[in-house]
Formats: structure tokens, sequence, C-alpha cells
């Protein structure tokens, strides 16, 4: 099923393809308070509580985010970070990142 989500055969924890970012939000999908400034992200699957690093492939920087809320809801992309998570990589509007899965 995630492959024909996000249009891939290679597991969650292996994933390459595009993120966005938002920044504005008031409760993510599993009931906590919505922080932009966290270290958090939307993934499609994964498990609530799970931590991911995601590397920015054209940066090389990279951050280990805690999955607390569902999306992207646009396709091509894999992953929505919030506002800081997006900082912390250097990016701007969507950048093509890869997963590691480390929990």
């Amino acid at each position: 099923m995630l492959s024909a989500i996000v249009g891939t055969t290679l597991p969650a924890a292996a994933q390459s393809g595009g993120a966005s970012w938002y920044g504005s939000g008031h409760r993510t999908a599993n009931g906590e308070r919505f922080n932009p400034n966290g270290l958090t992200a939307a993934h499609r699957s994964l498990p609530f509580g799970t931590r991911v690093r995601v590397e920015n492939r054209r940066t090389g920087r990279s951050v280990v985010v805690r999955i607390n809320d569902r999306g992207p809801f646009v396709r091509g992309r894999i992953i929505d970070l919030s506002r800081g998570s997006a900082r912390a990589l250097g990016m701007g509007g969507t950048s093509y990142v890869s997963l590691q899965v480390l929990n």
C-alpha cells in the first residue's frame, strides 16, 4: 500500500523524494499541539513517535525529526517538515531528501 501512495517500491526506511515544510496548525494528527519550531514532521504511514534522520541531498545537512502528523498530501512528496526542521536542513521551499528510520 505504501508503494501505491508514494509511487515507489522502497520501504519507508529507505525513501528519497520531495520534502516540503509547513509552519501553521493547531493540532497534529496524534493530538499534540503543533510547534512550528520543533523538530517534527508529517509522514503518510510511519507510526507516530518514529524518529527519522532526514538528509537534504543538496546541502548534505541532516536532522533527526519525530513523526507526529500525517501528510504530505501532495503527489511526489514523501515528508512534510515543521518550519524548525526545514530551517535546520537549510530548506527554502521544497527540497530533495533521503529518509532513514532510526527506531
